[in-house]
């Protein structure tokens, strides 16, 4: 089971900053625009939307294609509806990874177990949601694997 709590933190004021809590015991401030302090709620699901394909992406492409990634990012923009609530309409997913000769079908084939098998926030948002995903590979200009040579100094 999941778990999460807010608690607003100032009850006199007229602020709507919350501390949030979640089940595992991580905290994080909430406000709107106005305070400024935190993100806002609807944030944090694209938020959870970018991390949760992001650790399904990276693990497939480690773990089952064994490929050298040396950097990776997710970008997430949604659109809302116009009236609330405000649920997302139309999802653009951009998954940028770096590294050694990463294979594009590998990175295609991690991005589709992620986006129909795997990634329950994607699941989620989908129900309200046009979902598209595109991505690229950057070419690391380094390889992992050598070390740069020893100093001696003398």
């Amino acid at each position: 089971m999941i778990t999460a709590k807010v608690v607003l933190t100032q009850p006199l004021k007229l602020d709507r900053q919350f501390v949030a809590v979640s089940g595992s015991g991580h905290h994080m401030l909430l406000d709107d625009p106005a305070g400024g302090t935190g993100p806002k709620p609807v944030e944090l699901v694209a938020v959870a939307l970018a991390g949760c394909t992001a650790f399904d992406v990276i693990t497939i492409l480690r773990q089952k294609y064994h490929q050298q990634v040396t950097g990776y990012e997710v970008r997430v923009e949604a659109d809302q509806a116009e009236r609330p609530p405000q649920v997302f309409t139309k999802v653009r997913i951009h998954h940028v990874v770096t590294g050694f000769e990463v294979d594009p079908k590998a990175v295609a084939e991690a991005i589709r177990l992620s986006e129909e098998k795997y990634c329950s926030v994607g699941a989620m948002v989908k129900q309200t949601a046009a979902l598209e995903t595109t991505s690229e590979i950057v070419e690391e200009t380094f390889e992992c694997s050598q070390a740069a040579p020893a100093v001696v100094q003398g």
